[in-house]
């Protein structure tokens, strides 16, 4: 065993891209009545960079105005430092294969390892199941700029950082002893 001392945690990431564009939902509403969902169609987005541990309902999250390699890269750094500090575990990381998770130009932290998911298999993936929970800040919300959003969105990751439950229910793989 090369690392007899750290412990190991599988994590998973993705990223999820929130912005003006109206999500609607179903709503409740009397027989016969249909409900009024406004909307202002925009087309500005962010991309919140999810982290989750599946066993413990664990979880991390950046809003980012875009994503690419350099912000992968930030993202990966930004979780390291939150999540090892002390550089005392192994994480092993599924993602998906977007050419940003997948360059060889990617720089990654000690002591993560990246590890694939098959290509077109989200729903194998604990983090795609979290983006859900994200939507039901916005949805069937009416935004003016790019600025509320992230307000919402801010308010939404804090609640679901203090929340694990909600995060192991949402990413599906509660049964898992990852």
């Amino acid at each position: 065993m090369k690392y007899p001392t750290k412990t190991i945690e599988v994590w998973a990431q993705d990223e999820g891209r929130i912005g003006l564009k109206p999500l609607t939902r179903r709503v409740w509403a009397k027989r016969g009545v249909r409900p009024i969902a406004m909307q202002k169609r925009g087309f500005k987005w962010l991309h919140v960079y999810a982290f989750v541990h599946p066993k413990t309902g664990k979880s991390a999250f950046w809003i980012i105005s875009h994503v690419d390699l350099v912000c992968m890269e930030v993202a990966l750094q930004e979780f390291k430092q939150e999540i090892d500090p002390d550089n005392q575990k192994i994480i092993i990381l599924l993602l998906d294969n977007a050419g940003w998770h997948s360059s060889k130009n990617l720089v990654i932290p000690e002591g993560i390892v990246l590890e694939f998911i098959p290509a077109y298999t989200p729903e194998l993936s604990p983090a795609e199941g979290v983006m859900p929970l994200l939507h039901e800040a916005v949805a069937n919300e009416c935004f003016t700029c790019i600025d509320d959003v992230e307000r919402v969105l801010d308010e939404r990751c804090v609640y679901l950082m203090g929340n694990p439950d909600v995060v192991r229910g949402g990413s599906g793989y509660s049964w898992a002893s990852l």
